[in-house]
């Protein structure tokens, strides 16, 4: 007995010492941040955790509660968690310094869950998670032409076909009586979308309700979710779907790696080719000199893929549910659309040049509802925003929703009002930014805003839209902010008065 009793007391002797000086580095963390406000720690090792978790096991929306930090602790606020403290940042003054210079990477702990899924490579080393500043900067030259405007021109036949063929399965439930979740609707006429343009990819999704894909992208966001969760991983009752969502990952490489060779053949075979992402993603790979890299352009793909689809359908869902809350807006809308697009079925892109005010609505739909909450930066150096010291080598969050929320920043900002982006209205600069700002914005933003603005005024031009009531209102956080409940309508058919079909 003494000879194993020698044994374990050295072992509590090392735990001991072990705990004793990560106390002391828990410590010595706590005082080189405790010059910055923030809310009252639950606990010396968890920080601010067991508020956040909380607010996760209420299905609560924990951006709510860092509106109320912003308002209560001003433009820095700090949250602790174990040894680690990042710095949310609400203002205007530290989004310009930090958003807009390239010397400020994103952060590499946040990025890099997303390079694989329970370790399935998930967004890799494409363009939205790539730490490196040089690999990104390169991959992003090469994209740009497929983002140009004279090739973004050449999408409005797209854009059209596949809003078009959206309002025809409208119209078979536009009865005024039968109950439709818009939301589902848009997220496959988007991912229709992506797909056709993007890499020539006829999935039909609006037609086929066996097709995998729209589960697929559904569990890969919620995969983006339960990452997040400390240990997820190691949960027995969380095996199945973390099966799911590895499968779902596996799904859409595999139809990626599928895509890129058929493309790659056709090229081969001096076939001409779309000048689309695919294609562009093709020639990144031809203009690197290292050998073929297929498992970063199936990072770009899956990056695309998702992100190409999910934001816009999310945003057009929001914007929906907010106009039938909004009659008077609906209705300056539908004055707007009759004018300019009248009974025609192919909206043009110069139309779109003058739908001014469904501009100022989808930018205000951004405000309140951004898809993609904010951005995680990395600061190697110290500063000083707005009297606040930020020490080097901090993480720091930038949040558009909650600076959309704040009343310093967009008066009576609960309120939805498209005025607020008029011509003449004060342009809120560094404060409004839902495609992120700087050389890491999205590279997607014009052809999203296109294709929102297409189906929209497809929508406002054939249909009156009404909200089944007692539906929620809220936002989940599934990877991206959509409606809680979906969002649920009766339609009924437009009688047009203006214009010609052509």
């Amino acid at each position: 007995m003494e000879a194993l009793a020698a044994p374990l007391l050295l072992l509590l002797a090392l735990f001991l010492l072990a705990f004793g000086l990560y106390c002391c580095y828990v410590g010595a963390v706590h005082l080189k941040y405790d010059h910055i406000p923030g809310a009252p720690r639950d606990s010396f090792f968890l920080g601010h955790l067991p508020i956040i978790w909380r607010m996760l096991k209420r299905n609560e929306l924990v951006h709510d509660l860092f509106i109320q930090w912003a308002e209560e602790y001003g433009p820095v606020v700090r949250v602790n968690a174990f040894h680690r403290v990042s710095l949310m940042v609400f203002s205007p003054e530290g989004v310009k310094e930090y958003l807009m210079l390239p010397q400020y990477p994103k952060d590499r702990i946040t990025y890099n869950g997303l390079y694989a899924l329970f370790g399935t490579r998930f967004l890799g080393n494409g363009l939205v998670a790539d730490l490196n500043h040089d690999h990104w900067h390169k991959q992003r030259r090469i994209m740009d032409p497929a983002f140009s405007r004279t090739y973004l021109m050449g999408l409005m036949g797209t854009f059209n076909e596949k809003a078009e063929e959206l309002m025809k399965k409208l119209e078979e439930k536009a009865d005024g009586k039968t109950e439709l979740d818009i939301m589902s609707m848009m997220s496959r006429v988007t991912l229709d979308v992506i797909a056709k343009v993007a890499f020539g990819m006829e999935l039909n999704t609006l037609h086929d309700d066996q097709t995998p894909f729209p589960h697929a992208v559904s569990m890969v966001m919620k995969g983006m979710k339960e990452i997040r969760i400390p240990f997820v991983k190691y949960m027995p009752g969380k095996q199945k779907l973390i099966k799911e969502i590895r499968e779902s990952v596996r799904l859409l490489r595999g139809a990626g790696s599928e895509c890129i060779e058929q493309r790659r053949e056709a090229i081969q075979n001096g076939e001409e080719v779309p000048q689309d992402i695919l294609t562009q993603i093709l020639k990144g790979n031809a203009a690197q000199e290292e050998t073929r890299d297929d498992e970063n352009m199936l990072d770009n793909f899956v990056t695309f893929f998702v992100a190409g689809h999910e934001t816009t359908s999310n945003q057009l869902s929001f914007t929906i549910m907010e106009l039938g809350r909004q009659p008077e807006i609906l209705e300056r809308l539908h004055a707007e659309v009759d004018e300019v697009v009248g009974a025609k079925r192919d909206i043009d892109y110069e139309d779109l040049g003058k739908l001014k005010y469904l501009s100022q609505v989808l930018k205000e739909s951004l405000r309140l509802y951004p898809p993609v909450p904010g951005t995680i930066r990395w600061t190697g150096k110290e500063n000083v925003i707005e009297g606040v010291r930020i020490p080097a080598n901090t993480t720091l969050i930038f949040s558009t929703y909650v600076m959309g929320r704040l009343e310093k920043l967009f008066k009576d900002p609960l309120t939805f009002n498209p005025d607020r982006f008029s011509k003449d209205a004060p342009k809120p600069y560094f404060s409004y930014f839902p495609f992120s700002l700087g050389p890491r914005s999205c590279i997607g933003q014009i052809f999203s805003q296109m294709e929102a603005k297409v189906v929209m005024a497809k929508l406002l031009q054939r249909f009156e839209f009404q909200l089944v009531p007692e539906q929620s209102f809220t936002i989940s956080d599934t990877g991206t902010f959509k409606p809680k409940d979906g969002v649920v309508c009766r339609l009924k058919p437009r009688i047009i008065t203006k214009g010609s079909q052509n």
